[in-house]
């Protein structure tokens, strides 16, 4: 894998050691289902800045599709993007952590998702990761076809699998719903030694996208290691979510929801 992280962050936010961390998942939690926010919920985010609670969204959206639904002055702090493969801070709009695969790592997933039968994407790293190259195995993928009509002008069909493709952000397979818990075990056992994540599509609300990445990557690792660069005890935590993306950051903090 490759980790790169700008270490500037050590600068506290305010100049003063935060006295917690509140984390949310965005879509279905923060973001409702007709694209807006709460201003109950806005409103309640601005009171824990005043109280010098670091906020923090945690997405599987790619840095691109966040900033296609977000508010300018939207009072969060940091947002953990793409599963937690990159970290923003939102003031000043840096990435200030990025990991990816390396391409020997691209070329083994390429081959287990292939030889599984399954359709997949391969996405560039970070900050290019809304760009994509994919590979169908089968047919009447309904759900990948959305995604592909969804991201046309950044998709390009790859010849083969594993056609020199250099290091990703991440794999991700769609797989229709009657067939994605077994499919889903199948690979993380092929895949021991990468993070293996489940998510229900946003698209249909019925697919399974299996996501594939660095095995440092997902919501609690990313979140662990936020929490250790601002120095917040984990007993300070919280979480909200509402998927199973969001189940090992949920089991992660001290309080969750």
């Amino acid at each position: 894998m490759i980790i790169s992280i700008d270490h500037q962050l050590a600068e506290v936010p305010k100049g003063r050691q935060p006295r917690g961390l509140f984390i949310m998942d965005f879509d279905g939690t923060l973001l409702r289902s007709d694209r807006t926010f709460s201003s109950i919920d806005l409103d309640a985010l601005r009171q824990l800045g005043e109280l010098g609670i670091i906020r923090t969204i945690a997405t599987g959206r790619s840095l691109y599709s966040f900033n296609t639904v977000t508010l300018e002055d939207l009072p969060v702090d940091f947002v953990i993007f793409s599963m937690g493969a990159g970290v923003l801070q939102n003031a000043g709009a840096k990435v200030v952590r990025r990991v990816s695969l390396e391409p020997h790592e691209v070329k083994r997933a390429c081959k287990v998702f292939e030889t599984n039968r399954l359709d997949f994407m391969i996405h560039r790293t970070i900050p290019d990761n809304h760009m994509f190259s994919y590979f169908r195995s089968s047919g009447g993928n309904d759900d990948f076809e959305r995604r592909l009509k969804l991201y046309s002008r950044f998709a390009v069909p790859l010849s083969e699998a594993t056609d020199g493709f250099g290091p990703a952000a991440q794999l991700l397979a769609v797989v229709p719903n009657r067939s994605s818990h077994a499919v889903l075990e199948k690979i993380r056992s092929e895949l021991p030694d990468y993070s293996v994540i489940r998510t229900t599509s946003p698209l249909d609300g019925k697919a399974t996208w299996i996501e594939i990445f660095p095995n440092v990557v997902s919501k609690s690792r990313t979140a662990a290691w936020l929490a250790q660069e601002l120095k917040i005890d984990k007993r300070e935590i919280v979480s909200v979510g509402n998927d199973y993306n969001d189940l090992d950051l949920l089991e992660w903090t001290a309080k969750s929801y």
